[in-house]
């Protein structure tokens, strides 16, 4: 009986050195060798397997003991590890005659350490198996199905009786969101675990370490010998696939009725976003080929999921921004608004979800829903202003924030600060949601010994067990606050213009003025930039300098055109058929053999640019190598999918056998590219024999339905001359540069500017959250950021830089003009369009001003 007084809590397990326990199953063995591939450890049943002692073989090389053939491949995979977790298979390998074995190398420590099993089956194919368990997953419509549809696909490969997919929750516990298993075991779907089930040091393992087998909860572990080196410390096994089980563990497998198990981590945004989870009620050993093709798919299940989720909080951030916008123009007409709380209650709880609102300005208060009495609503004021002035606040629990608070059943609230000083604020406040969570056994239960000395035993019940959870309300998610950082940039800017209202009025017609001058140049200067950027990525190869003339001429003719149909209607939307027709009319030959057609529809600017020239590379290609060199046709249609997006296709008949590019050059580029980079749409281009296909997506957003319209007179612009110069030092060696640019020709000319200027690395990103995602888990050494993102700034990207201590500089059309906010109000604005002069002149200031 242990001492009455030794310490025993949750912390003891994760206090455990699971990945020190000194032995392995035995399904297989395990020896490790030196870098010069001398043995120093062997698992003590290697005899049962190559028929050679453990210690018959510690300290020979282990050439004496396998074949110079598997020998040669061991060395061949270790040479192939990459990374402090890296592990390489070899499948089928001859470790002794007539005897094969699947194979896993990776590195500990100082060790290099191979495991094996008997496999005598040959390598399968991986990538068929996968890409059908990929095909079906991609058809799932949401994501309760993409969960149970995961699980069936894996349960399907490996046979278990019941796959689990667990998601972990942010406090640790975790939820069974979907589940395959064999009829009459009960399901688990629903339950909850709690954080404590699965301690920390097994959580880090299943980030380093992917897949985990235990064949045989009954099986007798295999000792490694000898159990430690010469500094006494025993073997990490943390990359082990043949590492033996925590006694704790396998307890908690044994109170659940499991007799063999298998995990596989789901990683997503680099964070262990739940598991494979999977149980057999007897042993199960599935093929190490079969065990690898699954982890193979739980990666692949991973990058879906990751996917699937951003673009539901993209498409969820895209309309909140939307009403955002309704609301500044609302207010702009109609400044009483701001003070009605009934109207603010309509307009942000369809944003982000809300029982009741209160409004705080000048000591002044209002309230419209369920919401904290009068008293409590000035405490937690006072309490807001003890918080970080000018950001966002959250909690799914008040008294979090005051402890004790009369609330009329609210439990959650987030504040947005829409001044300075004095400190105002809008508040939506959340109800109490009081829920029933379904445990999977007790998680409150008292910790007592266990027959594994002084540590917790394992839950022993695992009958479902309801709590109540009472005092909170639903968590506002990352996705709610950043909306509620864009509410809060509106609502401090209709503030700010109703109390500068007076101040407006008298510099209206001037700041018009300003404002129609910089609109002028910034569109110039794009254009500019556009022509400049054409001119660069369009070098041929074979320095033909009158096929390089003619192919930049069409080229910028092409945006010419589409520059004056947009600007004709004072930068308004064009016809999608006056495009395909001013491209046909400019070719000598053959424009009355492209036909096709659609519905009336109008593109935006951005959409039609993008899209003219797109249309002209289709046309260019086809009457250099397509339909359009011999007596065959060309078909462009369109129409308007379920989701209002525009469907572009493009189809050759009756021209030369068709056949993949040998490389692809810039007019490649932009056919795959433009719309996916420029629109967030997508592209597909193929090689048919029957003729060259091409599919192009562009979202709703860009387009516009049009009643009936005329062609209009296509004008031609020419371009201005470039100005050639000698590169700068190529001071930026040895850096990385993130570039935050919507434009994707303007985009590859800055690349290829700071390439020239010695950048080691030039990562580049069209949005703002993709920049975000990118800082994340990366740090430039500087970065370039374009103010004006389509209908976003680069703003939230420069306070993260800014947190992150990474010099930075803006860039903008409007050039000086440009107006930043009160926090970046001194940072250098780099005026449009990049040259290798302006971009090196600018950054040699920003570096030596952050020295």
């Amino acid at each position: 009986m242990p001492s009455s007084d030794l310490q025993v809590d949750l912390t003891n397990c994760d206090r455990e050195p699971i990945h020190m326990l000194g032995a392995v199953q035995p399904i297989g063995f395990l020896f490790a060798v030196t870098t010069d591939w001398i043995v120093a450890r062997a698992s003590e049943n290697i005899s049962d397997f190559i028929g050679c002692r453990a210690t018959d073989m510690i300290g020979h090389p282990l050439a004496e003991f396998l074949p110079s053939r598997a020998l040669h491949d061991l060395r061949n995979r270790v040479s192939l590890l990459r990374g402090a977790d890296s592990i390489e298979r070899l499948f089928a390998c001859e470790l002794i005659k007539d005897r094969f074995f699947d194979v896993a190398v990776h590195i500990s420590g100082a060790y290099i350490v191979v495991e094996a099993e008997a496999g005598n089956e040959p390598p399968k194919d991986i990538t068929g198996t996968v890409r059908t368990m990929m095909a079906r997953l991609d058809q799932t419509p949401d994501f309760t199905s993409f969960y149970r549809e995961g699980a069936r696909q894996v349960r399907a490969l490996l046979g278990y009786d019941r796959v689990m997919v667990y998601k972990f929750d942010t406090d640790g516990s975790g939820e069974v969101v979907g589940e395959a298993c064999k009829s009459g075991i009960g399901s688990f779907k629903g339950l909850h675990y709690p954080a404590s089930d699965i301690p920390q040091q097994a959580r880090a393992l299943y980030r380093r370490n992917l897949l985990r087998i235990i064949a045989d909860v009954g099986a007798v572990p295999v000792r490694i010998t000898p159990e430690l080196d010469e500094f006494g410390r025993p073997m990490d096994l943390s990359l082990s696939m043949l590492r033996s089980v925590s006694p704790i563990h396998i307890e908690y497998l044994k109170n659940m009725g499991v007799g063999a198990s298998l995990s596989i981590s789901i990683i997503v945004d680099d964070e262990l976003w739940g598991l494979f989870a999977c149980h057999h009620y007897s042993r199960m050993v599935p093929n190490f080929q079969m065990r690898s093709v699954s982890e193979l798919f739980a990666q692949m299940f991973a990058m879906r999921l990751e996917s699937r989720e951003r673009r539901a909080i993209v498409e969820y951030e895209r309309r909140a921004r939307d009403i955002s916008d309704q609301l500044l123009g609302a207010v702009a007409s109609d400044e009483t608004l701001l003070k009605d709380p009934d109207w603010l209650a309509d307009i942000l709880t369809n944003t982000i979800p809300a029982d009741g609102v209160g409004v705080w300005i000048n000591g002044s208060y209002a309230f419209s829903g369920i919401t904290p009495s009068t008293e409590a609503f000035r405490q937690i004021v006072r309490a807001l202003n003890g918080t970080a002035a000018g950001k966002v606040f959250a909690t799914d629990q008040i008294t979090s924030l005051i402890s004790a608070i009369d609330s009329n059943g609210v439990a959650g609230l987030l504040a947005i600060p829409i001044s300075r000083s004095p400190r105002d604020y809008v508040v939506l406040f959340r109800s109490e949601m009081v829920r029933s969570v379904r445990w999977a056994g007790d998680p409150h239960k008292p910790a007592v010994y266990g027959p594994n000395g002084p540590r917790l035993t394992p839950r022993e019940s695992f009958a479902e067990w309801k709590e109540l959870v009472e005092g909170r309300s639903k968590p506002f998610t990352s996705s709610e606050m950043r909306v509620a950082e864009t509410l809060r940039a509106t609502l401090i800017e209709v503030v700010l213009r109703l109390a500068d209202e007076a101040a407006a009025e008298r510099h209206q017609a001037s700041a018009r003025q300003e404002l129609l001058i910089a609109e002028l140049n910034h569109r110039v200067r794009n254009i500019l930039g556009v022509i400049r950027g054409l001119i660069r990525q369009s070098q041929p190869d074979d320095e033909a300098v009158a096929k390089f003339v003619q192919l930049v001429d069409g080229r910028i003719h092409a945006l010419a055109r589409a520059h004056n149909q947009i600007t004709d209607d004072h930068w308004g939307p064009a016809p999608l058929q006056a495009l395909v027709d001013a491209e046909s009319a400019a070719i000598s030959a053959g424009a009355d053999r492209i036909g096709g057609g659609g519905p009336p529809v109008l593109l935006n600017p951005q959409a039609y640019s993008a899209m003219a020239l797109v249309v002209h590379e289709l046309v260019t290609n086809s009457t250099k190598y397509g339909s359009l060199t011999t007596n065959g046709r060309v078909e462009m249609t369109w129409h308007r999918n379920g989701a209002r997006d525009l469907v572009v296709a493009w189809r050759e008949y009756g021209g030369p056998p068709v056949r993949p590019p040998q490389r692809k050059g810039f007019g490649t580029t932009i056919i795959e590219r433009s719309v996916p980079y420029d629109l967030g749409g997508s592209a597909e281009a193929r090689y048919s024999e029957t003729g060259f296909e091409a599919d192009f997506i562009i979202p709703a957003r860009h387009v516009s339905e049009a009643k009936s319209f005329a062609g209009k007179a296509i004008k031609f612009a020419r371009p201005a001359p470039g100005h050639p110069v000698e590169p700068p030092p190529k001071f930026l060696a040895n850096r990385s540069v993130l570039l935050v640019e919507d434009s994707l020709i303007i985009s590859l000319d800055a690349e290829d500017i700071l390439t020239r200027l010695g950048a080691d690395t030039v990562i580049t990103h069209a949005t703002t959250q993709g920049a975000l995602d990118y800082l994340e888990s990366e740090t430039p050494s500087l970065a370039v950021l374009d103010i004006n993102l389509g209908d976003r700034t680069s703003f939230p990207v420069a306070d993260r830089l800014q947190e992150l201590g990474v010099p930075f500089i803006f860039a903008s059309g409007y050039g000086e003009q440009a107006s930043l906010p009160m926090e970046h109000r001194a940072r250098q604005v780099l005026q449009k369009p990049y040259t290798i002069e302006n971009i090196a002149r600018a950054l040699v200031e920003l570096l030596e001003s952050s020295d």
